[in-house]
């Protein structure tokens, strides 16, 4: 593994992208920054982050080969990397927020963003971005935003548990290669925030509607039961999923 540390950068997405404008970097190349300036979450969202305090990092997976209509299963090998990672460290009620934060009880302690390279119908790269808030003690005015030391209480060793994430990482999309995607996307429905109970969503005229979360569609859709036994399925920009 090819580990850059950054004392700041705009994005280590960005940082990325352009090592590959310039060279090849090696498969499961790094970039971690104490400070990123311009790190954003899903829907163009800010990532708020203090510095030194949290994982920012971005990690390459080159030579996927993976067909654009099976993109989602990048989400299910990433968010399921972190969650047991984060199992294992023993957080408490930890689960996977449609379509890949991590929360513990409601609170967001991990955010993902995965952007792709497709040539043709295929990715063949992507740049798999996520920030981890591990000991940073306030969060200002965020709302339901914790992390691993308010949750723990005590401090992490942030290279540490760095390479226990990529490592994780890995494994799973070892896993991948060597077997089909049935046992992610298990893994995932099982680990779903608010599987089978009464959730609130928002659409994106504003408009607020009570439904149960049924599971997620190959294509990553959020299947959702409504009055009347009635399932519909929503994408990323037709629904927020509220606490």
């Amino acid at each position: 593994m090819q580990l850059i540390k950054l004392d700041a950068t705009d994005s280590t997405n960005a940082h990325l992208r352009r090592l590959l404008s310039s060279n090849v970097p090696e498969n499961y190349t790094v970039v971690t920054a104490r400070q990123q300036e311009l790190g954003r979450g899903q829907r163009g969202t800010k990532w708020q982050s203090e510095a030194g305090k949290n994982l920012t990092f971005s990690v390459l997976r080159r030579s996927l080969n993976l067909p654009v209509s099976h993109s989602f299963v990048l989400n299910l090998c990433v968010s399921l990397a972190v969650y047991s990672v984060l199992k294992q460290y023993n957080v408490p009620d930890v689960s996977i927020k449609w379509p890949n934060d991590i929360l513990s009880g409601r609170s967001k302690i991990c955010g993902i963003l995965i952007e792709n390279i497709v040539t043709g119908s295929t990715i063949h790269t992507s740049i798999i971005g996520i920030g981890l808030n591990v000991n940073q003690l306030t969060f200002k005015e965020l709302q339901n935003v914790s992390s691993l030391h308010v949750l723990l209480g005590k401090t992490f060793n942030l290279d540490v548990l760095l390479r226990d994430i990529v490592n994780h990482l890995k494994k799973v999309f070892l896993g991948l290669e060597q077997k089909d995607d049935a046992h992610l996307w298990i893994a995932y429905e099982n680990a779903l925030f608010g599987r089978g109970k009464p959730s609130t969503f928002e659409d994106n005229e504003g408009q607020r509607f009570v439904g149960l979360i049924k599971g997620v569609s190959k294509d990553g859709r959020l299947n959702v039961e409504l009055e009347n036994a009635v399932l519909k399925t929503f994408d990323l920009k037709e629904v927020k999923l509220l606490y």
